[in-house]
């Protein structure tokens, strides 16, 4: 288990609530030191920081005593955790600049480094400061979603930092790898499929890949190979996930049949589209003044076939994306296609339907009574997931 955490704290008016985590993260084992950057004094003193973890709080670059102190501590962290995490720094470290105590020691760390953003809902939707999240992932950081709840403003939205326990259960999650699936191989189906009509159209659907990748991302984290067979999407790779590209539901089935025997846990999350166009056309459709007809087939039901066909010891798990009789659809799911688990959700919600950020679901099996599991992040609900799979493996997490 990694001991040595970082905490940096920046200038919002979430600064104060930095407090409690450094308690909570102290409670629950680790060394803590903190730094903060000038703005994130205005809102709270050092010495509440120092007066909690009983070390000097590093809040400027060269200290005539301690002149490389933040390039120590860089070197001394097991992992850099920024609470909160404002527009502003998740701006400079997502284009490396370091012009502070703070952004400094990110750009000199070799750790993993965390940020838990928390600002106005409308600054946290921007879209500059979503393209730097996306960066900041894609260069290997992991950032957690903010909780919707009432903000400084005075008015509910999403960017308001989550509670301090939450805070801990993802920080122990993306720091201490977990055995819950450890030896095991797991591989997870993810995003839309696009069906041609021609060289350049298609039908599809507005599937994010969100769920599908937090999936992957989550069995890797519990110790699990991981591949995931993915849709066209616009997520960054998940690091440390072997990625197979497909686009069409025909070659995310051929994916997936090839690599079924492979695995020991199979989670269909992808959006396969049902229908296909019968007769693609060559070249591009011209509009001649004519109507256009098209002849649609059924596509291959590949979470039904790899549950025909899997092995005793294979676990099959599937989704049931619906928008009305949300629970019946999903135990007839269960029961007509033989699988092990359904996830269901009710993608007719926007707040939880394609493309969101966030999800609410219930989990089936055929011997216990459904879990629902309240609206979240997608990354927690998909560590509840793989939780869920794991009890039912007999290999629970110890961290729950």
């Amino acid at each position: 288990m990694s001991k040595h955490i970082v905490v940096a704290v920046t200038g919002g008016i979430a600064a104060y609530k930095a407090a409690t985590v450094v308690r909570t993260l102290i409670k629950d084992g680790w060394d803590v030191r903190v730094m903060m950057t000038n703005q994130a004094t205005k809102f709270v003193t050092p010495l509440t920081f120092t007066t909690l973890t009983g070390h000097a709080v590093v809040t400027t670059l060269g200290p005539a005593n301690q002149p490389l102190a933040h390039v120590e501590l860089a070197r001394w962290a097991d992992a850099m955790v920024v609470v909160p995490a404002t527009a502003n720094v998740l701006s400079k470290v997502a284009l490396g600049i370091a012009d502070d105590v703070v952004t400094t020691t990110l750009c000199a760390a070799v750790c993993p480094r965390l940020f838990i953003p928390a600002m106005n809902d409308q600054m946290y939707a921007n879209p500059a400061v979503q393209r730097n999240i996306t960066r900041l992932r894609a260069d290997g950081a992991r950032v957690m979603e903010p909780a919707t709840g009432m903000l400084a403003e005075g008015y509910a939205g999403k960017g308001r930092l989550p509670a301090p326990a939450e805070i801990s259960t993802w920080l122990y999650q993306q720091l201490v790898p977990g055995t819950a699936l450890a030896g095991k191989h797991v591989l997870v189906t993810a995003g839309p499929t696009r069906e041609y009509l021609d060289p350049i159209r298609y039908i599809t659907n507005p599937s994010s890949g969100r769920m599908g990748y937090a999936l992957a991302a989550a069995a890797r984290n519990q110790g699990a190979e991981v591949t995931l067979v993915s849709g066209p999407t616009a997520l960054p790779p998940v690091p440390g996930v072997t990625l197979v590209a497909v686009q069409t539901s025909a070659e995310m089935a051929q994916a997936v049949f090839a690599r079924q025997t492979q695995a020991d846990i199979i989670i269909a999350a992808a959006a396969v589209a049902d229908y296909g166009v019968e007769h693609p056309a060559p070249q591009k459709i011209k509009k001649n003044g004519a109507e256009l007809t098209l002849h649609l087939h059924q596509t291959k039901d590949i979470i039904a076939t790899v549950a025909q066909n899997k092995r005793p010891d294979q676990y099959v798990v599937g989704f049931a994306a619906e928008t009305t009789a949300v629970a019946e659809h999903a135990r007839a799911k269960l029961q007509s296609k033989q699988l092990d688990m359904v996830v269901a959700n009710d993608v007719g919600k926007q707040a939880i339907g394609f493309g969101s950020r966030e999800n609410a679901v219930t989990i089936f099996t055929p011997e216990e009574t459904p879990q629902a599991v309240a609206q979240a992040s997608k990354q927690t609900i998909a560590a509840t997931i793989i939780q869920a799979i794991a009890r039912h493996l007999g290999q629970v997490s110890d961290h729950q």
